[in-house]
């Protein structure tokens, strides 16, 4: 797996107005992805606070970023199950949102997603979420 093949992924796989999202790889290695959340005022709400829906749908994308570089190419897969928490504001600076696969089975792949703060690192949103791989 390389970058470039990660990143041409979100306008292959995704709707546009996920693609809207300017989501960029910024990591990967063996078990995880990190993309890249640019700071938004499209995506901020009062206060310039970023938006629990576009932490959501970053978590959403970088899992299954993070399950194709697992499965070495896309898999179809559909989102069964997401729980967010969110932590605290994330405010005035891009966020950094890793994936994690937690086990990748024949039918069904688990996964967490932290999303922090690139600036100051502190966590701003945890999820925890199920595939179901088609």
């Amino acid at each position: 797996m390389d970058k470039d093949t990660l990143q041409g992924a979100l306008p292959e796989y995704f709707a546009p107005w996920v693609q809207e999202l300017g989501l960029r790889v910024e990591h990967f290695d063996a078990g995880s992805v990190t993309l890249r959340l640019p700071h938004d005022a499209k995506l901020a709400r009062a206060g310039n606070m970023l938006c629990g829906q576009a932490m959501m749908a970053a978590a959403d994308t970088a899992m299954v970023l993070a399950l194709i570089n697992q499965f070495g190419s896309f898999k179809p897969c559909t989102t069964v199950q997401m729980n967010t928490s969110f932590l605290k504001p994330l405010s005035a600076q891009d966020a950094l949102v890793q994936a994690r696969i937690v086990r990748a089975g024949k039918s069904l792949a688990f996964g967490e997603i932290d999303i922090r703060g690139a600036e100051d690192g502190k966590s701003a949103c945890r999820a925890t979420t199920t595939y179901a791989l088609l």
